[in-house]
């Protein structure tokens, strides 16, 4: 049985041809007449290992390089075909729909569906049952606006097409075109959350990972009004409860962040913050400091969108702002400026948990956290107020309290973003967040590139029940360490399909080599490898968020690992 969806989903999506032997072949249709889109003769000049010299083969180039990535993640007998198309989109001066994606038709319970009466994207469910099921039409839709950096439409921020990450201000399409291809491989459900209604009275693959906390019901197992009750239950309740996904969580989110309240003894206590893409991160020791209302003399006077004129008052102290509209890297900056060693920017509008902080600024040397409009209305009720800024080993940013990852579900709903994304408060940032962000892992390093993507395409059906993927191949064993976060000492763990050389070993997050902990052959089998959180000088290293990086022939996984004293 087959369905038309044709459902948006945000963003953007992509394109491959040539992938290797074994992977999943995604070719893209080009829908764009003469002259524009994907056919603009425009010329530009190479960028972060682009070749083209034109904007549309610049921009086949990029669409090139996301389906590479992806192909070489997946598997598929059956080639998948993206129709694209760059036209004018939603946007205003500070805010633009990039573009939109989703399957063009789903299937259920056609031959080898691993779950009956549940919908699978087109490319799924070809995959599964290894034949086109519906060959006269593609498998993915998606639009790209072309307007974008016009008067008018996010004014002078422009599409990047290198692949090197260094899109500095502007938009790079790389992150967006791997994000919205996952859209069109899976990463959505075709019920709605608006209504809570199934299409055509079925669920989505999707739906069997969507669990509520409240409720202790997943979105299979909900009436419509249960549903859409659960959309909006933005409290951390949504989460995704694939074991793929909870099981490598760890390697991808770090440690929460919070604002600890030392005083007044009434609201002492830890509360959830957002962390900030600009900025120095947070430690473990973190900021601590007085809270201070900031004031900068016009209109919102709370917003820090001008220079503040209690700069007396501020200096030394965190500063505490509202969210306005200005960019939040103005407010932290004017903060700075003032004296500031800390800000605090308290949400506008009621959510939680608190999403970060977006921009680019490398002159802030100060952190800054988000928190959320009823925590910042507590704070300012109880000043003067002394708090302080850090991590805690206590959860994962983004994740419950038992590390399954949130979903976007805001309230009021989102059409087109919720549920079909990880939560803003995820951090590091993840790709399939509700906006591109511009601290995206850039390594070249696929897995790390896509992030917990992978994970909850196993989930969803993508790879063999109970199998790790390496690089695109199953495995015989996840690459993984436990505990983690840890302290003093955590333990990492592999398996190898047969002898071979290995390379095992830690980085810091700038990419220098902490300890080297294998080089040289393991034999076929489970492996062990512990680490006490000292450098090859055998120094003690400090608390914080270390990678690990197992090589071997053809293959190359890393993970991230965290470290407390």
């Amino acid at each position: 049985m087959r369905a038309p969806v044709l459902r948006a989903t945000c963003l953007l999506l992509a394109l491959a041809l040539a992938a290797p032997a074994h992977a999943a072949t995604i070719t893209i249709v080009n829908m764009d007449g003469a002259g524009e889109g994907f056919n603009d003769p425009t010329p530009a000049a190479p960028v972060g290992g682009n070749p083209g010299v034109t904007i549309g083969q610049q921009r086949l180039n990029v669409f090139q390089e996301a389906a590479n990535i992806w192909g070489g993640l997946l598997t598929s007998n059956v080639t998948i075909f993206v129709q694209a198309q760059f036209n004018p989109l939603s946007c205003t001066s500070t805010s633009a729909v990039l573009g939109s994606a989703g399957p063009i038709t789903v299937s259920r319970d056609f031959a080898g569906a691993p779950v009956a009466g549940h919908w699978y994207h087109a490319a799924l469910a070809n995959k599964l049952a290894n034949v086109d099921l519906v060959p006269a039409n593609n498998d993915i839709n998606a639009q790209f606006n072309s307007s974008l950096g016009q008067v008018g439409c996010l004014d002078g921020r422009f599409f990047y097409y290198g692949y090197d990450g260094n899109e500095g201000n502007n938009i790079d399409l790389l992150a967006v075109v791997l994000h919205e291809l996952g859209h069109g491989l899976g990463f959505s459900t075709t019920t709605s959350g608006s209504t809570g209604n199934y299409l055509s009275s079925f669920p989505s693959i999707f739906d069997q990972f969507l669990l509520d906390n409240v409720g202790g019901l997943h979105w299979d197992q909900m009436t419509a009004p249960q549903r859409q009750a659960s959309a909006i239950n933005n409290n951390g309740n949504l989460v995704w409860d694939g074991l793929a996904t909870q099981n490598m969580a760890p390697s991808f989110l770090g440690p929460r962040n919070i604002m600890f309240v030392n005083s007044p003894p009434g609201i002492a206590g830890a509360y959830l913050a957002g962390a900030a893409s600009f900025g120095p991160p947070l430690d473990l020791t973190g900021v601590t400091g007085d809270v201070v209302l900031a004031n900068d003399g016009t209109g919102t006077t709370t917003d820090a969108c001008e220079a503040l004129i209690n700069g007396a008052a501020i200096n030394g102290n965190i500063a505490l702002v509202d969210r306005g509209t200005c960019a939040f890297t103005i407010k932290v900056k004017n903060a700075q400026n003032a004296g500031a060693i800390g800000v605090i920017v308290a949400d506008n509008v009621a959510g939680s948990p608190p999403g970060g902080l977006g921009g680019v600024d490398p002159t802030i040397i100060i952190p800054s956290v988000r928190i959320t409009l009823a925590d910042g209305t507590t704070l300012k009720a109880n000043l003067p107020a002394n708090a302080t800024l850090r991590q805690d080993l206590g959860g994962l940013a983004g994740a419950d309290n038992s590390g399954r990852p949130l979903m976007f579900s805001p309230n009021p709903f989102q059409g087109g973003s919720s549920i079909s994304h990880w939560d803003i408060s995820a951090n590091p940032n993840l790709l399939m967040e509700p906006a591109i962000n511009a601290d995206l892992n850039s390594s070249p390093d696929p897995n790390e590139k896509v992030d917990l993507t992978k994970q909850l395409f196993m989930d969803i059906g993508w790879f063999p029940a109970g199998t790790a993927v390496e690089n695109g191949r199953p495995g015989r064993g996840a690459l993984s360490n436990a505990p983690n976060p840890f302290g003093p000492s955590t333990t990492i763990r592999f398996e190898l399909a047969r002898d071979e050389a290995v390379d095992l070993a830690v980085y810091d997050l700038n990419g220098r080599l902490v300890k080297q902990l294998v080089h040289g052959s393991l034999s076929q089998g489970p492996h062990a490898v512990p680490w006490n959180g000292y450098d090859s000088l055998g120094r003690p290293v400090a608390s914080g968020v270390y990678l690990y990086r197992l090589k071997r022939q053809g293959s190359e996984e890393s993970r991230h690992l965290v470290l407390y004293r």
